[in-house]
């Protein structure tokens, strides 16, 4: 088994689970913050949105540099809707995915880093940013946005099992 085979079972599934989690956002709410510390809704799920389609950048390339000197930093995408970022995240999946299962596992064992005006802030496997960066990060942030939605009254989805609100 190849590790895009081994990878995109759990890919599907923590994917489709994002976008229940999306899907339930009200477009009224995307400015709401739990705390003044926290970032809103809009800007957790805009943020999901992205990162899957962080994929293809690690996969094609072995760098990101965030402040390129001489360049432009990078700045997240402002989206304005849950539909807009339902359309963010369904682009980003479908390349994303794509992209997974066309890699070579020599491939996924490259080094890849991320930098910001050249310098290293880290460096791994590229195996390991798709893991840790995009799968675990998504996991993370899909949890934030599980809360954000109890707090305002809204069901929270079945994910790994029935919630409180899906006896699925």
């Amino acid at each position: 088994m190849t590790i895009a085979e081994s990878i995109l079972p759990e890919f599907d599934m923590e994917m489709a689970g994002t976008r229940k989690v999306i899907e339930r956002i009200p477009d009224d709410k995307l400015d709401w913050k739990a705390h003044s510390k926290s970032n809103s809704i809009g800007w957790v799920a805009t943020h999901l949105a992205e990162m899957v389609g962080w994929v293809e950048g690690t996969l094609t390339q072995d760098t990101w540099d965030l402040n390129p000197e001489g360049g432009e930093p990078y700045q997240a995408p402002v989206l304005n809707s849950r539909q807009e970022i339902l359309d963010l995240f369904d682009a980003n999946v479908t390349a994303a995915r794509k992209r997974i299962a066309s890699t070579s596992d020599e491939e996924f064992a490259k080094s890849w880093s991320l930098l910001s005006g050249g310098e290293p802030l880290i460096t791994m496997p590229k195996i390991g940013v798709i893991r840790t960066w995009v799968l675990n990060h998504s996991i993370h942030h899909r949890g934030h946005l599980c809360v954000y939605l109890r707090l305002n009254d809204i069901p929270v989805p079945a994910l790994y099992g029935p919630s409180a609100d899906e006896q699925e």
